[in-house]
């Protein structure tokens, strides 16, 4: 979950809201929403003990056609845009140290953006431990930027320099958009809380590890968040730090003075071991999809001796870049964020149906009804809020492009038209990329 998000979303989550008081509280309820949906999702991953999280549990449940709209939303437009967001994030703080006091040019972010993404694929490719170590490694850089952070924050208070030491809800924006997208935004920071169901299959013992993470986990990391929150605001006004580029940056300029780039440099790193973890799950989404006949065949395939599902990375990559070309981390954080909870709350009324139709199910792992009833109230609220109070034709726009995908399921994946073209497109692929048909436990 720690990545990017904390080190990006602030600034827009108090724009948003208007208040530091309410980004605050807006933080507090996205570490709950997360923490409550990771639970739901943890009983769906010991009834269905399959890789590819929404895909497959949308698949088991509800059947072939719902399942094709996730794989293919998912696979076009929401791993590639989250992949594509930390990418700029990283980008950002790589290059800041480089541009003291004003704003980097946009083709050196984008460029430095497709860097890091390269980088990742190819580890990612390589080798699946040499993925699992640089998480390992990123994770240390990661807590030490927070830890500096919430220490800095700690003294600043200790001796009285607050920025913000009262009337610290006024400006609050009660508005329903600005209230959903201030969500977006902070949600975002806490994306990741679904990424193990994506590799169930590859846990040990997921009906014990998997809860396990989700109660250890998002506490401590959502009591982190506003720790950290709390230093921003404490060292900054709201006005600084809503105009900031790089609010840790910002940050470790006004509290470590001279050795405010090391900020940066952590920051980037933390961004780079999001963007790992990230690669990891959603190629497995990918994998998985081909798998079950709702991709071609050529990318539920691995390399045959590095074990790893290379052409669904490789197809991955290709289209996180095509999305990172136009876009920028605003927009698209809140467009990831209207897909992807309009899935959530799909996928928990599965986990709903589950409960009430198929009791007798084995669940080594349960969670009362009444949270994924919760959940899936603030998915509805989260995609109808934007909507409603301020209405946009981009959303329009992504809603069109997740149902155009019956264009493709019906010609392709119901009547399979074309058997024969992809039938040689994927001997010459799987001759030139070294893969064959991979076993569900390889």
């Amino acid at each position: 979950m720690i990545g990017s998000g904390i080190f990006m979303s602030p600034q827009f989550v108090l724009s948003y809201i208007g208040s530091p008081g309410a980004s605050l509280i807006i933080w507090a309820l996205s570490g709950l929403v997360a923490m409550l949906g990771a639970l739901s999702y943890a009983e769906l991953g010991t009834i269905i003990k399959e890789s590819g999280g929404d895909f497959i549990y949308i698949l088991r449940i509800y059947g072939q056609f719902p399942a094709f709209f996730v794989a293919f939303t998912f696979l076009l437009l929401v791993k590639p845009a989250s992949i594509a967001a930390i990418s700029l994030s990283f980008a950002e703080y790589a290059v800041a140290p480089f541009y003291q006091g004003c704003s980097p040019p946009q083709l050196i972010v984008k460029c430095a953006a497709v860097a890091a993404i390269m980088v990742v694929a190819m580890a990612n490719i390589l080798n699946v431990r040499l993925a699992m170590r640089i998480q390992v490694v990123f994770l240390v850089a990661k807590l030490f930027a927070l830890m500096v952070i919430v220490i800095g924050g700690i003294v600043i208070i200790a001796q009285g320099n607050v920025a913000v030491q009262q009337n610290a809800f006024d400006g609050t924006n009660l508005g329903l958009s600005s209230i959903g997208m201030a969500f977006y935004q902070g949600l975002w920071s806490f994306a990741g809380w679904y990424n193990l169901n994506y590799v169930t299959e590859e846990l040990k013992r997921p009906e014990v590890n998997l809860p396990r993470a989700v109660i250890i986990a998002i506490p401590m990391v959502t009591m982190l968040y506003l720790l950290v929150n709390v230093s921003y605001l404490a060292a900054m006004t709201p006005r600084e730090l809503m105009s900031s580029n790089a609010v840790a940056v910002t940050w470790g300029n006004k509290v470590l003075g001279s050795w405010g780039w090391v900020m940066s440099i952590a920051a980037a790193l933390s961004a780079f071991g999001s963007l790992n973890g990230t690669f990891f799950s959603g190629g497995r989404v990918c994998f998985v999809a081909a798998r079950e006949g709702h991709m071609p065949d050529i990318l539920s395939m691995a390399h045959v001796n590095r074990l790893t599902p290379s052409p669904a990375l490789i197809f991955t990559t290709a289209i996180s870049l095509l999305v990172l070309i136009p876009g920028d981390f605003q927009s698209i954080v809140n467009y990831f964020s209207f897909t992807a909870w309009f899935f959530y709350a799909i996928t928990l009324s599965g986990l709903l149906y589950l409960k009430i139709k198929k009791p007798e199910l084995p669940r080594p792992y349960r969670v009362p009804i009444v949270i994924p009833i919760l959940v899936i109230i603030a998915a509805i609220f989260l995609v109808l809020a934007p909507i409603i109070d301020n209405p946009a034709i981009e959303y329009l726009y992504v809603t069109l492009f997740i149902f155009s995908g019956v264009l493709v399921y019906v010609p392709f994946i119901h009547f399979k038209l074309c058997p024969g073209l992809l039938e040689k497109v994927t001997v010459f692929l799987q001759l030139f990329l070294e893969v064959a048909p991979a076993d569900k436990n390889l």
